[in-house]
């Protein structure tokens, strides 16, 4: 379907960094920590979000929304193979401000996305996790 990016889909883990990000945190002793540093490395990137960051962090908050009332599950071979902590609350608000960041100007995954055809898809997609987390 998609080819540019290394990703082949518009769901959350339907790229190559975020599906190694699920096989880093299924070797993880604590996967909240790294969570929480793919959240705080986004909202934290002060001129230019690189791609890469943006994929870790729109995972993450899809892991956090997966845990709350009306978040959908994520089902995809591509998520994390082992159960997850339930999310302490105080990571649904860095994930909000993550994900304003990955739709905020000079962010590479954004224009990306803008390029293809899917990229009113994708931002729909970003606006349904933030209105789970918000809830």
């Amino acid at each position: 379907m998609i080819t540019a990016m290394g990703t082949w889909d518009i769901g959350h883990f339907d790229n190559d960094t975020a599906a190694d990000f699920s096989g880093h945190l299924d070797d993880a002793l604590e996967s909240e920590t790294l969570v929480r540093s793919a959240l705080t490395d986004a909202i934290e990137s002060a001129e230019y979000l690189d791609s890469y960051e943006a994929c870790k962090a729109l995972a993450s908050a899809a892991l956090i929304a997966a845990q709350l009332p009306g978040g959908a599950p994520i089902t995809t071979s591509y998520a994390p193979k082992k159960p997850l902590p339930v999310f302490s609350p105080d990571l649904r608000p860095l994930a909000v401000q993550a994900l304003d960041r990955v739709v905020a100007p000079n962010s590479e995954l954004l224009e990306l996305w803008e390029e293809t055809e899917y990229g009113p898809q994708w931002r729909q997609g970003v606006a349904d996790l933030r209105a789970v987390l918000l809830t």
